[in-house]
């Protein structure tokens, strides 16, 4: 397939400043943007537009294309075989020697070849240096469990000044807490040549159904029933690794907090684990038998304390 005018990628006019220029391609790198798009065609649309607005956006690029076409903004690359190679475009490479022997070929008002003009000759010219890019931030969805426990997650992550997609196996320590950065070293390409720089994933943990957390320690709201409460009980909770019995101490009030030692998470480089904590809900009954509302009416004949009597507002009667 024919490659597009730059221009016309960008939807911008020959005459267009740099501020338009700047413009068109914002609108358009936020349109294609992978990550934010999920089209499989996008992430091309992308490379295309981000490499008409790196030449565009560079007055002396700009002007080599506007005279040249593609061919004369691109960049000279040693091959690992150590063939000098110039390489333009999406990635359209030709050697050296072919190169120059196919534009001598060409005479130039000017003096010299057209080869001269488009890349200044070879001999002796320098490489563009090589340059180590910034560090790039991607983020990352766990989800409780995976954040807690640790995984390994499979990614397909798009990084660097050539947007390579890479297929990246990231193993999640565990207890990573919400914003949390995984550094992994070295993922996104330098330019020509360049030292590599790092990937920081950011952690994103989805909520649970009945699991919360605070630190390493773990929280979950667990019913009682009203007698549970008031006669204690043995009662099965869940935890991280599954099913729990505990006690529950008799006259248990709502709102008590009882602890399971060790049943919270356990982070990576710590001997110890978080607690879980159950917070008791005690439900009264919603519906009565005759025979059940008889009891609970003798029982409160049989009260004798006033489980008011002790409340802030009672102790100020009279004040």
């Amino acid at each position: 397939m024919a490659k597009r005018d730059y221009y016309e990628v960008l939807g911008v006019s020959r005459s267009a400043s740099a501020d338009e220029v700047k413009r068109a391609y914002r609108k358009l790198a936020k349109q294609y943007h992978p990550d934010r798009n999920p089209d499989p065609s996008a992430d091309e649309k992308f490379k295309e537009v981000q490499r008409a607005y790196d030449t565009l956006s560079d007055k002396e690029k700009r002007q080599q294309y506007d005279q040249f076409g593609e061919v004369g903004v691109g960049e000279w690359h040693t091959t690992p075989q150590g063939q000098r190679v110039y390489q333009w475009g999406g990635g359209s490479t030709v050697g050296v020697e072919d190169l120059e022997d196919l534009f001598s070929a060409f005479g130039s008002e000017r003096g010299g070849s057209i080869f001269d003009q488009v890349f200044g000759g070879t001999r002796g010219r320098r490489a563009a240096a090589p340059t180590r890019v910034a560090d790039e931030e991607r983020e990352i969805t766990l989800t409780f469990d995976q954040a807690a426990r640790g995984t390994t997650v499979s990614l397909q992550l798009t990084s660097g000044h050539d947007r390579r997609t890479q297929q990246l196996e990231v193993k999640i320590p565990p207890g990573v807490e919400p914003g949390q950065r995984i550094r992994l070293r070295g993922r996104v390409p330098g330019m020509n040549g360049g030292p590599p720089a790092d990937l920081l994933l950011r952690c994103n943990i989805l909520p649970h159904p009945y699991f919360t957390r605070r630190g390493l320690d773990v929280y979950v709201d667990v019913p009682v029933s009203l007698t549970e409460a008031a006669l204690g009980a043995k009662i099965e909770v869940p935890t991280l690794d599954g099913r729990a019995t505990m006690t529950l101490p008799p006259g248990t009030s709502s709102g008590a907090k009882l602890r399971l030692k060790g049943k919270g998470v356990q982070r990576a480089g710590i001997d110890e684990a978080g607690d879980l904590y159950v917070i008791v809900q005690v439900v009264p009954p919603t519906t009565l038998t005759a025979e059940q509302k008889q009891l609970l009416e003798q029982l409160a004949k049989l009260e004798s304390d006033n489980v008011r009597a002790r409340s802030p507002w009672e102790s100020r009667r009279g004040a």
